[in-house]
């Protein structure tokens, strides 16, 4: 690859000029937001061998080999609506990145394409806050990946990335759950079912989802250009 197209990789520009609103943009903005939906409804079990905290004293009784085995694997349903997000900001930039995020927003004020649900009552979902995170998260991987990123960078952008939407996001669920005056009880299992062993899968698929919007990046403005 020539410098003249990494620098252009690099800005977001195009023969110098900043990449303008155009019919390509929009139509891929609008595809970004569909793989957000589509995203955000999928779901992928995992499974992978872990030590639980009983191992001794399970291992003191008898058990059949497939007890044990099915003891030591652990099963976890994943979405991955957070790599997406970032897959998107790695894929069209920081601008268009938030565009589509802006847009998914707007969308589930008036239409069911969150989680739970949509609409205006969506606002005082314990899950909300998740995704008005994505915004200054968006905003911060954005203006990182702009510049020249080299690989070892991107698990630093990917987690502290992933760490604002969660961090945010615990935040405003414990607002909500003020204003509703829920019971701690409620609060800590939301928590724990919303940013427990889930931060470890969003850096993870996160880190590999910023690589491949890069390469697909590259790809595309090497056709463009």
């Amino acid at each position: 690859m020539s410098k003249r197209v990494a620098d252009q990789i690099n800005s977001f520009k195009y023969k110098g000029e900043p990449i303008r609103i155009t019919l390509g943009t929009l139509v891929m903005t609008g595809l970004c937001i569909i793989l957000l939906i589509v995203a955000t409804f999928t779901q992928i079990t995992i499974q992978h061998p872990y030590i639980p905290l009983d191992t001794l004293f399970f291992l003191g009784q008898e058990h059949s080999d497939y007890e044990i085995l099915k003891h030591f694997i652990k099963s976890y349903d994943y979405i991955p609506q957070i790599p997406m997000i970032f897959f998107i900001v790695a894929l069209m930039g920081r601008k268009f990145g938030i565009t589509a995020i802006i847009m998914y927003i707007i969308l589930g004020m008036f239409f069911p394409i969150f989680a739970l649900g949509g609409g205006i009552s969506y606002l005082f979902e314990y899950g909300f806050g998740y995704i008005l995170a994505y915004l200054p998260a968006v905003f911060f991987a954005g203006t990182l990946l702009k510049g020249k990123t080299d690989y070892l960078r991107i698990p630093v952008i990917s987690l502290v990335g992933v760490l604002t939407i969660h961090v945010l996001g615990i935040l405003y669920m414990l607002f909500i759950s003020t204003l509703r005056h829920a019971p701690w009880e409620l609060v800590s299992s939301w928590i724990a079912s919303q940013s427990g062993i889930q931060i470890i899968y969003d850096v993870f698929f996160t880190i590999m989802a910023v690589i491949l919007g890069k390469q697909i990046r590259k790809l595309l403005w090497i056709v463009m250009c």
